[in-house]
């Protein structure tokens, strides 16, 4: 998952992206609208965590500029403005979800993954495909019940693949999911990757395919 973080607090910003890297979600933050707005042109990310209280722009503002460029995109409202009446007008303005400063990190991860998985259309806390499942809590793939063995590079490209599982992502797309410096890694490692897992669900009953032009897909063999 990759989230886009507007947050012009740079201590909790600087925590959150460490934190939340660590169980896997990538981060690209941002600390003001203008910049938000730019990131938002730029690349496609899986949620949005936005603080109201931005120094540019009032980020109930923001939130209507956002739905006016895409009306999908799931939105969290992360903000010290816990009355009911920003709430109200937050909701209004497109958000998905509403959570009040001070939160536990805890919370908020799971409040991540419950809006990616209604916006995949997805309700349950395991995601699947044909036989092979992943288990939002324990972060545990299993093929066919029994644990799948992975390298975490292998982890995460897969990861990436089963929240998606059905849409062709691009190798651009895959990597700005699964580290949040591409300088780690290149476009075409992604490659090595999918040929890995390839080899690792060869006759399971699901595989990854290439749609050219668009990308790699998991789908049930």
């Amino acid at each position: 998952m990759r989230i886009l973080l507007v947050e012009d607090e740079h201590t909790l910003g600087t925590w959150l992206c460490k934190a939340l890297e660590r169980s896997g979600i990538i981060v690209e933050w941002v600390d003001s609208a203008r910049t938000a707005l730019a990131a938002l042109g730029a690349r496609a990310h899986d949620v949005i965590v936005l603080d109201l209280g931005l120094p540019d722009l009032d980020g109930q503002d923001l939130l209507a500029r956002i739905r006016e460029k895409d009306a999908l995109v799931p939105t969290l409202v992360l903000t010290a403005r816990d009355t009911l009446a920003d709430k109200v007008r937050a909701f209004h303005a497109g958000a998905d979800d509403f959570l009040a400063k001070p939160f536990e990190l805890q919370e908020l991860e799971a409040r991540l993954h419950a809006l990616l998985r209604r916006a995949r259309g997805a309700q349950a806390a395991r995601l699947g495909c044909g036989p092979l499942t992943y288990d939002l809590a324990s972060q545990r793939f299993a093929l066919n019940g029994e644990a799948l063995a992975l390298s975490p590079r292998e982890f995460a490209v897969l990861r990436v693949l089963i929240q998606h599982s059905g849409e062709p992502m691009s190798k651009q797309q895959i990597l700005e999911r699964v580290v949040s410096d591409e300088k780690d890694i290149q476009p075409d490692a992604v490659e090595v990757i999918v040929h890995r897992l390839r080899k690792r669900l060869e006759g399971t009953g699901v595989r990854v395919s290439t749609f050219r032009g668009l990308g790699y897909a998991l789908e049930t063999a």
